[in-house]
């Protein structure tokens, strides 16, 4: 498996996943998305994925309402628990009740138990905050989430959709409390979104936390099936959302976007990028960010096993040319604001190599 698929260690541990990780909010019926995956097609998905090289899997409690986690269990309980990283989430309202919600150590404890009676095994390799939780303490949070590694329901615990202030302050209080370090972030970045790079990016280098990117293809503006005269493509979520008015994270609205030059300006080199180097756009826009050093692994969405292979010939064999990557790089560079500009402009030349500390 190892010439189909790249592994890299997560962040500054000693877990090493596949630098393609299966994303399953497509698994299960669910109101928020169209044309879900159902069980025998999400385990076809998944089968095909293990036989590309991939050993790691993302899901979240919220994600069709339990019903992933549910899939990847009736799934995992046939096969070789200790092959496969399980990556799962807590923070949003899974039941009905004033406390199932949020990052409370009530909460925390009810979901933990939860996920893995769904996902049928006794521990969650990964455990992340979904989102941060402005009504709870966060060090009622990092508490209840150490005593679920000591318990040994958890192995490693990971953040996601935080700013850089909080991730940081997580990374702080973690250190000082004498608890497990947290070893990944789990954030959307793409060519279409390069927000993380202004803090959180830093942040990940200097504390040895990996990146788990989400969302790398824009929802699927970046596989070069949209065009800018046209609808989105029916079926896709992009038009699904468009059609309902939403603009979400990850799955923008359609309208709005036909009026943003930079947007087709950025899949219009991605093409070009993707015809030099004999591959489509989709995998040239996840490799670009397997070249980017903090991230470990870039989590794909698969509805059928051709989208799943076309996204998993991104992880190895190949580079994009550093001429490509500058243009890239280039064309997808946000405008700094301050303090940003600021800052980095009267540290041009005060760059360390080596920003661990």
């Amino acid at each position: 498996m190892a010439d189909k698929t790249e592994y890299r260690f997560l962040g500054g541990s000693g877990l090493k996943v596949s630098n393609i990780c299966l994303g399953t909010m497509t698994f299960g019926d669910w109101a928020l998305f169209p044309d879900q995956c159902d069980e025998a097609a999400s385990h076809a998905i998944l089968d095909r994925y293990v036989e590309l090289g991939g050993n790691f899997i993302d899901t979240a409690d919220i994600y069709s309402e339990g019903r992933s986690e549910e899939i990847i269990g009736s799934w995992l309980e046939k096969q070789q628990r200790e092959k496969f990283v399980v990556a799962t989430k807590v923070r949003f309202n899974t039941r009905k009740g004033i406390n199932r919600w949020g990052l409370s150590r009530h909460h925390i404890m009810q979901s933990i138990d939860d996920s893995l009676r769904r996902l049928r095994t006794d521990y969650v390799d990964l455990y992340q905050i979904h989102m941060w939780d402005e009504a709870v303490p966060i060090e009622e949070t990092l508490s209840a989430l150490n005593d679920l590694v000591r318990a040994g329901k958890v192995r490693y615990l990971g953040a996601s959709n935080v700013t850089g202030w909080q991730l940081q302050k997580i990374v702080d209080l973690s250190k000082s409390m004498g608890l497990n370090k947290w070893i990944s972030l789990q954030v959307e970045y793409s060519l279409l979104c390069r927000g993380i790079e202004w803090e959180l990016a830093d942040v990940c280098r200097r504390e040895g936390i990996g990146i788990i990117t989400w969302s790398p293809l824009k929802g699927g503006l970046l596989t070069g099936k949209f065009k800018r005269e046209n609808d989105p493509p029916e079926g896709s979520r992009i038009a699904y959302a468009t059609k309902r008015g939403m603009d979400r994270e990850g799955t923008p609205n359609f309208e709005r976007i036909k009026k943003d030059d930079k947007t087709w300006k950025i899949i219009d080199v991605t093409k070009r990028a993707a015809e030099i180097h004999g591959k489509t756009p989709a995998q040239v826009a996840i490799r670009w960010l397997l070249q980017k050093d903090m991230v470990s692994s870039v989590i794909i969405g698969a509805k059928t096993l051709q989208q799943l292979e076309d996204n998993m010939g991104a992880s190895t064999g190949w580079e994009i040319m550093e001429e490509q990557m500058t243009e890239l790089d280039t064309v997808s560079q946000m405008e700094p604001t301050y303090p940003y500009r600021m800052i980095t402009k009267m540290n041009s030349d005060r760059v360390r190599e080596n920003l661990c500390q």
